[in-house]
């Protein structure tokens, strides 16, 4: 088999090789012809993909490909998606997707069958013929599209007609934030427990689950009073795994309270009373900060599921682990702190999405500042 590379432009590259089929009529070889945007060597490698196709006779003609072939076989080589972020795409794939459009070609994809698609799924796409939510439409049309996209790029498509309908708009909704005396109650119904030390590090830093429970003692500095977040783990179909934080800003260094320094030791010197007792010496910096009774780690999700339980025995069942990391955004807030230093504080990706999360909390210290500037104002006024 062969084929070539002709450069189309800054970041375009067309591919031109012998698809394996043959003419009924001529016996000749058929040719294909692909657009590939990136590096050389993006082309390149789409190139030995494609040949490598019609070599083990699994190249298809693009126009008989499915919608439901197409979304299969990206899934299976989108190595550049977190494990549990392709499982959440595989579901939404699977249940929200492939039942209504999978069967049309993906070719003869019209505009109209992604908006009929969205009405049947906020009519009855959820479990049981329950309506689904606008949000979980949503989620499954940025999918479609993002699948499309590629299909577009490689030109097995002519365009993107998912970007050519509006998902269903989302209502806006404000975290719901624990009060003072809520975050109080907390801690005083855990004193004793095994998530105490939890709760506190959450509350005093705002890490996410999946940092909280990749966590190692050598990530933490209680002399400097620092914490540095450089993983976290995450629950997939195939078990847990460790990856980058969640965003390119989730890498960071993080003050610590003295209160979260003193909970911090304290549990430093439980865990190392333990290990003693075991006969397992002392804790190094590869150690779990939070492990299980077993010396086993975490999931985020068992966290949460323990952590559901607790609340429910201590009879506080609205108060959610993630509400904390909420609770403790919002004490940086209301003390004042610039929106910038808390999205670098949480790891979010920038300051506008910190803004969209939290935006109706700083209502109060916008007007404390409109009320700063008139009685400066006042005070320079002439009498």
């Amino acid at each position: 088999m062969s084929g070539n590379i002709t450069r189309r432009g800054a970041h375009s590259w067309r591919l031109k090789f012998e698809a394996g089929e043959r003419d009924p009529i001529t016996g000749k070889r058929q040719t294909r012809y692909v657009t590939v945007r990136g590096t050389k060597k993006d082309a390149q490698r789409e190139l030995i993909r494609l040949l490598a196709e019609v070599e083990n006779g699994t190249a298809v003609d693009p126009s008989t490909l499915t919608v439901t072939e197409y979304i299969r076989g990206w899934l299976d080589c989108a190595d550049h998606l977190a494990g549990k972020t392709r499982d959440r795409y595989r579901a939404l794939a699977e249940q929200q997707i492939i039942p209504h459009l999978g069967s049309i070609a993906l070719q003869k994809l019209r505009p109209r069958h992604v908006a009929d698609w969205h009405a049947t799924l906020l009519k009855s796409g959820g479990k049981d013929g329950a309506p689904l939510s606008a949000r979980t439409v949503g989620h499954a049309h940025r999918l479609l599209h993002t699948v499309l996209a590629r299909a577009a790029g490689l030109e097995v498509v002519g365009r993107n007609v998912v970007g050519m309908v509006r998902p269903p708009k989302v209502d806006a909704e404000e975290v719901e934030i624990l009060t003072a005396a809520e975050v109080g109650e907390v801690l005083t119904r855990l004193a004793g427990h095994r998530l105490f030390p939890i709760a506190v590090l959450v509350l005093g830093t705002g890490l996410r689950r999946g940092e909280l429970c990749e966590l190692r003692w050598g990530d933490i500095n209680m002399d400097s009073g620092s914490l540095r977040v450089e993983r976290a783990v995450e629950q997939t179909r195939a078990g847990l795994r460790v990856k980058a934080p969640k965003t390119r800003h989730g890498r960071r260094m993080i003050a610590l309270p003295s209160s979260v320094i003193d909970a911090l030791r304290a549990q430093w010197l439980e865990q190392l009373e333990t290990r003693f007792a075991l006969g397992m010496g002392r804790t190094g910096t590869d150690d779990l900060v939070f492990p299980l009774p077993d010396g086993a780690q975490w999931s985020p999700d068992y966290l949460s599921r323990v952590w559901r339980l607790a609340m429910v025995a201590l009879g506080l069942p609205r108060v959610g682990l993630h509400s904390l990391r909420h609770a403790h955004a919002s004490a940086l807030i209301a003390s004042g702190v610039d929106v910038l230093t808390i999205s670098r504080r949480l790891g979010h990706a920038s300051p506008a999405f910190t803004l969209t999360v939290y935006g109706h909390l700083f209502a109060d210290t916008d007007a404390a500042a409109a009320k700063a500037i008139d009685i400066t104002l006042g005070a320079k006024s002439p009498v």
